[in-house]
């Protein structure tokens, strides 16, 4: 299907965004889990790109434990795809209120969305491409992330204080975010961080864990993160530490001073 995109510098110069819905049907099997139960299981899913917003999947509704759903009186606009209508998921004495939605009467031009239902991600339980758990939302086959080994002269300065420094970063690259410097353990003033219970997932990455910095009198929360055990397709970060380009004083990399860039975590 042929992209139609624009420039969006709300994380950086050239960053392509759509101008309207993409659906793509998705080779994967996507499974969704509630309270115990598969809510929806299909082979012929649709990936929905829309404009500023993170994928979703929609499934078509013989794929769907419709018996598991009770209509809502909730109606509420969804997008470029009209009004919707949705459904309380309900197993047991777990209910997720308005977790599910079908636009009855979609645009003619998304016509291939009638007669499925998608899903709120946070309100289900769990969600799986084939056999593995995926997080936060759908993998986007647009979206990349490269981890390249680097041999540059990276320096990390918070609170004043060189907290880390490094000849031999990973640089992480991922679409639409300012590069991301990876740096081993042994090259990071490890005695200045103190681990938090903090966790964050993503769907390309796996699960974070976080650190403060306690440097130059103050304590900087949750600077520092990094991947225990990252996804498979993202082995070169494993255990390895990265630092909020936003929050720190400055990242210096070959004695220039990098620009703060402007993302949600600023």
């Amino acid at each position: 299907m042929t992209q139609t995109t624009l420039t969006d510098n709300r994380y950086g110069p050239g960053v392509k965004q759509l101008l309207r819905p993409e659906l793509d049907p998705s080779p994967r099997r996507v499974r969704v889990v509630f309270g115990g139960e598969t809510i929806a299981d299909s082979k012929q899913v649709l990936l929905v790109r829309e404009p500023r917003r993170t994928p979703i999947y929609i499934f078509p509704r013989d794929d769907v434990r419709l018996d598991l759903l009770a209509p809502s009186p909730h109606r509420a606009p969804r997008g470029h795809f009209g009004k919707a209508a949705f459904w309380n998921v309900r197993v047991g004495d777990r209910v997720a209120e308005n977790a599910a939605w079908a636009i009855p009467a979609p645009p003619a031009e998304l016509s291939a969305i009638a007669d499925h239902v998608a899903f709120d991600w946070g309100s289900m339980d769990a969600w799986y491409e084939e056999a593995e758990e995926v997080f936060v939302h759908p993998r986007d086959p647009y979206h990349r992330v490269d981890v390249l080994q680097s041999d540059r002269h990276v320096q990390v300065i918070v609170g004043g204080e060189t907290v880390a420094e490094t000849h031999r970063p990973r640089l992480l690259f991922e679409t639409g975010l300012p590069t991301r410097y990876y740096i081993p353990a042994d090259d990071v003033r490890m005695d200045l961080l103190q681990p938090t219970d903090t966790t964050t997932r993503c769907p390309y990455k796996g699960v974070a864990s976080y650190w403060s910095v306690n440097a130059g009198g103050k304590v900087a929360k949750d600077l520092v993160w990094g991947y225990k055990d990252p996804v498979p397709e993202c082995p070169k970060i494993k255990g390895w530490l990265c630092f909020f380009n936003e929050r720190v004083d400055r990242i210096i990399v070959d004695g220039e001073v990098q620009p703060v860039p402007k993302t949600p975590w600023s």
